[in-house]
């Protein structure tokens, strides 16, 4: 079984280091294509939650202005890191001479719908924001973050929230705390692959924020994936075993609802060796949000 990893707020040892910087997960409760744009970008509706539960990263200023990830991650080189990318990116928009040593602590698996990169790329641009004193601010962060993915404004907005756009319109939700298990199937799923798809729905009449039920949504992605990834829609079958299921993003992962934390280790327990599960609880507000004012 797989312990949860609770997200911290992140140590600094000194006023030019940040250590175990959290970059929470997250899961999509629904996601609706609801058009496109002239751009080819998608129109979205979701619900984005936090999970306590990810990556972290190390932070240390460099004088000479080089921005370098420390550590070798498998499939993920350098110069196509976001991590990498978000800190040049913000060193541009504040013109600032630092630069950085980044190192990531990979918990979260590609390719897998739970926003890993992205969530890597925010907390790098609150991390630095703070360090390099740069001092932006939320807003201007999210205006970076959009030009690097779409799930950064929603990890730099730091709470649960109904998105819409392409996923940089957002507006705070409040749910009740839950606890999750998360399922990984073990297969990686290229994100636009799915939405190049000519079987995907892009055109789900749009809802209103109050005013939905989870029961009314859903993903339209998951057909997609299901069919092209065998894998995705075993995993979905087993979990329905024991509570609704759904995959979260584009996939792969997917999730359910569990009654209590109790219940939730009793699922992951039983999950198949061929797969990966955890549990993870909500997370009412990210660890880094108080570092962008």
């Amino acid at each position: 079984m797989t312990l949860p990893f609770r997200m911290m707020p992140p140590v600094s040892p000194s006023s030019d280091r940040l250590e175990g910087c959290p970059a929470p997960a997250k899961i999509n409760l629904f996601l609706h294509v609801t058009g496109r744009r002239s751009d080819g970008y998608h129109l979205l509706q979701t619900v984005f939650r936090l999970l306590d539960w990810g990556d972290t990263l190390d932070f240390a200023v460099r004088e000479d202005g080089r921005i370098h990830r420390t550590n070798t991650l498998v499939g993920v080189p350098e110069e196509a890191d976001l991590c990498v990318r978000a800190a040049r990116a913000l060193q541009q928009a504040a013109n600032c001479p630092f630069g950085a040593d980044i190192t990531v602590h990979k918990r979260l698996p590609l390719g897998a719908g739970l926003g890993g990169g992205s969530s890597n790329a925010a907390t790098t641009l609150m991390a630095l924001d703070h360090l390099w004193g740069t001092r932006l601010g939320a807003v201007r962060l999210r205006e970076i973050g959009v030009t690097l993915g779409a799930d950064v404004p929603f990890f730099l907005f730091g709470q649960d929230a109904f998105a819409e756009g392409v996923g940089e319109i957002l507006q705070p939700v409040t749910l009740p705390p839950a606890c999750y298990v998360v399922l990984v199937p073990g297969v990686g799923v290229p994100t636009e692959r799915i939405y190049a798809s000519p079987d995907l729905t892009r055109n789900t009449p749009l809802i209103k924020m109050p005013g939905f039920t989870l029961d009314q949504t859903r993903n339209d992605l998951q057909p997609v994936v299901c069919k092209l990834f065998p894998e995705v829609a075993d995993a979905l079958s087993w979990l329905e075993q024991f509570a609704p299921a759904r995959m979260t993003g584009s996939g792969a992962c997917v999730f359910a609802s569990a009654d209590s934390p109790g219940h939730a280790a009793r699922i992951v327990e039983q999950c198949p060796a061929r797969w990966h599960a955890w549990q993870a609880m909500s997370l009412e507000r990210h660890p880094m949000r108080g570092l962008a004012s």
